[in-house]
């Protein structure tokens, strides 16, 4: 099953529709404006949390197909499928998120992805829907004091009973531990 997205018009704002993850200057987001961050989100369910990505990045949404193994790989990195033609590398973000279960059943989908012009393909529980998130429903992320790098966080909304943790996918999947090509964030 494979299910194409036709993408919305491309919203318009100061920065041009990217996302640009939050500096690490070690101070505070508090004071950093989330307007930015306003549009349409696909929203999924990596355990028991969920999770918003911007819908542009999004080319297709498809059922879990085993991918095959590359050996010496990173844990979170399943293999690639070939998608047409295509050979898609494909990332299980609930071992990258390190979640205490990821099991592959029905609702296992893969979210593909188009990130700098490359194709790639991130496992995650199950998707949910596609909002729209107005800028007064986001809040910066909040400062974390861990050894990893958080900065693909961008922000946090709250709408009615839900909270979801908002990602910048381009940056998540861009990071060294996955090997998917070169870091436009590496300093």
């Amino acid at each position: 099953m494979s299910t194409a997205l036709t993408h919305p018009a491309p919203r318009s704002s100061s920065s041009g529709g990217s996302h640009t993850p939050p500096s690490s200057s070690g101070q505070g987001h508090e004071m950093e404006p989330t307007s930015h961050l306003r549009g349409e989100y696909l929203t999924f369910r990596l355990g028991q949390e969920e999770y918003g990505i911007d819908i542009l990045k999004v080319q297709e949404i498809r059922s879990y197909e085993a991918p095959t193994r590359i050996a010496n790989a990173a844990m979170c990195f399943k293999g690639v499928v070939n998608l047409r033609g295509i050979i898609v590398p494909i990332v299980d973000l609930r071992i990258k998120f390190g979640c205490a279960s990821a099991d592959y059943n029905q609702f296992t989908v893969v979210v593909v992805l188009n990130i700098r012009g490359r194709v790639v393909g991130a496992v995650v529980d199950s998707v949910s829907d596609v909002l729209e998130l107005p800028g007064e429903a986001v809040r910066p992320a909040p400062d974390m004091d861990t050894r990893d790098d958080t900065r693909y966080i961008t922000g946090i909304a709250s709408l009615q009973e839900r909270m979801l943790i908002l990602l910048d996918i381009e940056y998540l999947m861009g990071s060294a531990d996955l090997g998917l090509g070169p870091s436009a964030h590496a300093a």
